[in-house]
């Protein structure tokens, strides 16, 4: 199936490992040409060294998302460089999962600035240029710890729930500009911040790691976690010409966890 993206720029906060990474892969594989963003240059060279070729080149710039001056400078410059982006993806930042007995008002802070804020400071300065253009895509993946409260994930789901807010309420404002705006909330996935969300699990529950891992696939009607491949594939979807009049929508990916209507 030609998902229409040959040819489109594709911004990926987040983008050199993990799900970032995964849908980094994707959309060069549809002929799209992407910009990755993340703290390491180091990784950030080991990702692009593994994405299909691209005319024009694939590009990677090391900024710290958290910074909304960095990340401002950070857009202009890939709009000069790179051109104007027709797909934003936010994989970047991730709120640490605490314990409750554990949660200060540090802890609060770090949490929506890592996750909520990460989010926040690249979409506004890009969306607003996707508005004045006409058309764009956004996707932000950001996780079901939004849909319902867990004790070992309050901070960071309270960040996860305004995005999911902001999302919707975005995809309403500048849907009349042209522009979509859709999220996915994946589950427990197989990525490298799996076993640090585990870690917490346990010490609240004071199990193993591995028990804990057990029990939550117990409790997957699929039986299994998500691979990053399979979120990539809808968010490339999403952001795709064949997903043209879909917007607002928030697609849980957690094999069926929480089985809510709305």
């Amino acid at each position: 199936m030609d998902l229409g993206l040959a040819g489109r720029h594709v911004l990926i906060t987040g983008g050199s490992k993990g799900i970032g990474l995964a849908c980094a892969r994707q959309f060069a594989a549809e002929g799209a040409h992407v910009t990755l963003v993340a703290r390491g240059q180091a990784g950030l060279d080991a990702a692009l060294a593994v994405l299909p070729a691209a005319q024009p080149a694939h590009r990677a710039y090391a900024t710290d998302v958290r910074d909304a001056d960095a990340v401002a400078r950070l857009v202009d410059r890939v709009y000069a460089e790179a051109g104007p982006v027709d797909v934003l993806v936010n994989c970047a930042g991730a709120a640490r999962r605490t314990p409750f007995d554990e949660l200060t008002p540090q802890a609060w802070h770090d949490a929506m600035q890592a996750k909520f804020f990460a989010y926040v400071h690249v979409i506004d300065p890009v969306i607003k240029r996707m508005g004045q253009a006409g058309r764009g895509a956004v996707v932000n993946v950001i996780g079901a710890g939004g849909k319902m409260a867990s004790s070992i994930h309050l901070a960071g789901g309270s960040a996860n729930a305004a995005l999911m807010l902001a999302s919707a309420g975005l995809a309403a404002a500048y849907g009349p500009r042209g522009v979509r705006v859709n999220a996915v909330n994946p589950g427990l996935t197989l990525t490298e911040r799996l076993a640090e969300g585990l870690a917490a699990d346990a010490r609240q529950a004071d199990a193993s790691p591995a028990d804990v891992l057990a029990q939550h696939t117990a409790r997957i009607p699929l039986r299994r976690l998500a691979d990053p491949q399979e979120i990539a594939n809808a968010v490339v979807f999403l952001a795709s010409d064949k997903a043209s009049y879909i917007t607002g929508a928030i697609v849980a990916m957690d094999g069926g966890v929480t089985p809510m209507v709305v």
